[in-house]
């Protein structure tokens, strides 16, 4: 079939479905009854002669051939949100879009407080969704659209991906005040002691397990947990140790904590921002990336002063 003859309002419905999961929330976000979301899929479903999704439970979930068009689909409805804002310019006040970030746990307390204070009085349309994003699909996110900035550690990435470096900084230990460490802290007393590790996957060492791991050593995992929250208060009321980059722990370090020194040579860990190659010229997106940088640069002035 020839595009000019088919409705390009199904891949919209068709991706908002993908995304929530749901009938009933994609029509939330689309802004349209549930009965005019389903007639849609219905007529997707005719066009493509696949059922697209399958109902398991409480949720919608995408067959094979859906899972295969979702990328396409994403970066095509990208592409066409790029011409429209090409086309019209960027007015921040104006503006009602969602920009969508690829956070870390400790990086969304240090960068959304003060991006979200310029956005309250410069775009009061402008609303931001921070997201987990696994890094072996990063590249995809940016790629289809559905993501628009991440920052994290620097990662082998296709060509197509643009990425400056924002943050560097070295590794610290996090305790409480009156831990045995805390006046002083060498290399095997900081392997012989339990840490916390903070991850979002079930399973594999930290970054700074890799460093440690280059040098022949290695540390003992009391707790792994998602947050960093969680693990400032857990290390708070303990004798666990939190080893985390310097720029997080300026940020997140509370009273009755104590920072030291990691008492080993490890590389500074340094963070990237990146985009896909497609947005650098995106007026919306530069005014958003503009203000990022400039946020986590203010940071890393503040971490060397």
């Amino acid at each position: 079939m020839h595009v000019s003859r088919f409705d390009l309002n199904l891949f919209v419905v068709f991706d908002a479905i993908y995304t929530e999961g749901s009938l009933t929330r994609a029509a939330k976000v689309l802004n349209l009854t549930q009965p005019a979301v389903s007639h849609a899929l219905g007529r997707l479903r005719d066009r493509l002669d696949d059922p697209l999704f399958v109902r398991q439970g409480s949720r919608m979930v995408p067959t094979a051939r859906a899972r295969a068009m979702i990328s396409p689909v994403r970066h095509s409805l990208g592409g066409f949100q790029r011409c429209l804002s090409e086309e019209g310019g960027f007015d921040a006040s104006e503006a009602e879009r969602t920009f969508v970030l690829g956070l870390r746990d400790g990086l969304e307390g240090c960068l959304l407080p003060p991006l979200m204070t310029q956005l309250m009085s410069e775009a009061p349309g402008v609303r931001l969704q921070s997201l987990t994003i696994r890094r072996r699909q990063m590249a995809t996110e940016l790629a289809s659209g559905r993501l628009d900035l991440a920052c994290d550690v620097m990662l082998a990435m296709p060509e197509t991906i643009e990425h400056v470096p924002v943050l560097s900084g070295p590794m610290v230990v996090m305790m409480r005040e009156g831990h045995p460490l805390s006046e002083g802290m060498d290399l095997p007393a900081y392997l012989a002691a339990q840490h916390v590790l903070v991850s979002s996957r079930r399973e594999g060492p930290g970054l700074e397990d890799f460093g440690l791991a280059r040098l022949g050593y290695r540390r003992h995992i009391r707790l792994r947990c998602q947050h960093y929250q969680a693990a400032i208060t857990t290390v708070q009321q303990t004798d666990l140790l939190l080893s985390l980059p310097a720029t997080l722990a300026g940020q997140l370090s509370r009273e009755g904590m104590v920072v030291r020194p990691l008492p080993a040579d490890l590389t500074d860990l340094e963070m990237h921002l990146y985009w896909h190659r497609d947005q650098s010229s995106d007026p919306a997106h530069s005014w958003l990336r503009d203000r990022v940088l400039a946020l986590l640069k203010a940071q890393q002035a503040s971490l060397e002063s």
